[in-house]
């Protein structure tokens, strides 16, 4: 059987692996001696150094390469400010583990730890024992004997950790996990299995990738709000140390717009009485939250593309280019695609942003999650007011039952639930929330529903869509409600889950499109036809 390939970790020793030119075959070092055994036969060095010895990283690269010729080498800039940090170091030594394409059914791989500081040697091993770099140690020592031998290779160790005796410390690292995902919901214990499922992976690529994330859904759902605890979260984990910039692009219009975002020289237009860096710059080593971005112009999204692919861009009126290291986090509750196909949105764009891409679900899907939600915002408007809210049990109930009746619509998704609460607890005398309280903003918000409802096109006149056909009272009132829902909804299996949200529940298997598909059909109407520039 073929042995696989065996791949060397470590980090670069800014003092045992130097050595002046002239000196460097008549000492030891141990990056270089872990290459000159014979019995040893690496198939690729991955040399972990910061950027600032890039030369000595070059140096040591090279005499790997004179020593074991068969041996491919990769540099692998690190970003640490306090070597002697446990948070920063571990932090970029994290960063690194999670991205790094490790495959272990095909690869062993050894990690050195005889170099770095004892603080790097201590992340590498917590790293290595708890399998988030799959590998084993090994650790080097220099030849014993008369000083002219200390050119040879020297003495290793292979060290294979018994991961089974360290099960406690492999639990913290899953309870760091469990609180970022948490974090990410903001404390709240969600009880939607799908929403669960989203964050989970949203906390993945949060910490494993700098490429753009486009978060999508209706208005009201939480982008801004997640947008702010990813950055959090990539700061905790010393993933980033720049700030969050956050611009809703619905604001940006006009000449106003690309220098909002690029900045601009001094007199570069009439009006420009002073230099501007611009947002990009301002998330320079940082985050950039572009809230809306189907409605940024096309010179804005031309200029954008180059600048997330290329990190560069110009200001206004500069032939300067300017560097702006940044990671773009992305919203919208538009159809990008539709936004597309209209000529409105670059393709290009869309296809650079997308890599990453996370529907965040209406609060009608979610409804099982109303009631944590209650608590939190309770919770909030205690810690912003000082004053302790809290429903009568007659209260709550009453307030729940009609939060989640399949007939509450919650145009505003959670900013409108929000806003109720807030209302309640505002008006609650000694910070008890009565059942008269409650009545008073069900009455509210359904006067409200009912509002937009009819100030949506009507739907119950089906000419439209169904020309000369007659239809009974009851097939017209069902039908026109059907068709209502069709096209507030974006998508044909969103609007099968509000319109089945009842029966759902009561079966095994669900196919809600399917059902609302095989429903039009028997009046010969199809998806696309009733919610045209949706399919």
């Amino acid at each position: 059987m073929t042995a696989r390939p065996l791949v060397v970790l470590g980090l670069l020793g800014t003092r045992l692996d130097h050595a002046a030119p002239s000196e460097r075959w008549d000492v030891w070092r141990p990056t270089v001696s872990l290459f000159q055994h014979e019995d040893l036969e690496p198939a690729r060095l991955v040399l972990l150094a910061e950027g600032r010895f890039a030369t000595l990283a070059k140096s040591v690269a090279a005499d790997v390469r004179s020593v074991s010729p068969a041996t491919a080498v990769e540099h692998v800039a690190l970003h640490i400010r306090d070597p002697w940090d446990f948070a920063d170091v571990y932090g970029a030594l994290r960063a690194f583990a999670d991205t790094y394409p490790f495959d272990p059914e095909r690869e062993d791989y050894l990690v050195h730890i005889t170099t770095g500081t004892h603080v790097a040697q201590i992340c590498l091993f917590l790293l290595v024992e708890t399998r988030r770099i799959p590998g084993r140690l090994v650790q080097t020592a220099p030849p014993r004997g008369k000083p002219a031998l200390r050119s040879s290779a020297g003495q290793y160790a292979i060290i294979d950790l018994d991961l089974s005796r360290y099960d406690e410390l492999a639990a913290r690292f899953e309870e760091e996990r469990r609180t970022d995902v948490q974090f990410l919901k903001g404390g709240i214990a969600t009880r939607n299995a799908a929403f669960n499922a989203l964050v989970d992976r949203i906390e993945q690529v949060a910490l494993r990738s700098r490429d753009p994330i486009l978060l999508t859904g209706p208005t009201g759902v939480g982008k801004t709000q997640l947008a702010r605890r990813i950055h959090e979260l990539k700061r905790r984990h010393h993933l980033v140390d720049g700030a969050l910039v956050e611009v809703n692009c619905a604001t940006l219009r006009g000449d106003q717009a690309m220098s909002a975002l690029f900045g601009h020289e001094k007199g570069s237009f009439t009006g420009a009485v002073a230099r501007r860096d611009g947002l990009l710059r301002a998330a320079d080593r940082g985050l950039l939250f572009l809230d809306e971005i189907g409605e940024l112009g096309r010179d804005e999204q031309a200029m954008l593309l180059r600048a997330i692919e290329e990190q560069i861009f110009l200001p206004v009126g500069s032939d300067t280019p300017v560097t702006s290291r940044f990671q773009l986090l992305a919203g919208t509750n538009q159809d990008l695609r539709r936004a597309v196909r209209e000529g409105r949105f670059r393709e290009d764009l869309l296809a650079r942003i997308e890599l990453w891409s996370f529907e965040l679900p209406a609060l009608r899907e979610r409804l099982e999650d109303l009631e944590p939600n209650l608590e939190f915002e309770l919770e909030r408007m205690r810690t912003l007011t000082g004053r302790r809210v809290a429903f009568n049990k007659e209260a709550r109930e009453r307030f729940l039952c009609f939060a989640t009746a399949p007939g509450s619509a919650w145009r505003g998704n959670f900013r409108d639930f929000g806003a109720a609460i807030t209302r309640l607890g505002t008006l609650a005398d000694r910070g008890r929330i009565t059942v008269e309280l409650v009545d008073e903003e069900i009455g509210r918000l359904e006067r409200n529903w009912l509002g937009l409802e009819r100030a949506e096109p009507p739907d119950d006149d089906l000419q439209e869509l169904l020309p000369g056909v007659e239809l009974d009272r009851f097939d017209r009132a069902q039908l026109a409600e059907v068709v209502r829902v069709c096209r507030r909804a974006r998508s044909l299996s969103e609007a099968g889950r509000e319109l089945f949200s009842v029966s759902r529940k009561r079966r095994a298997s669900t196919n809600d499109a399917d059902r609302l598909r095989k429903y039009l059909a028997r009046f010969g109407l199809s998806w696309e036809r009733v919610a045209p520039g949706l399919g």
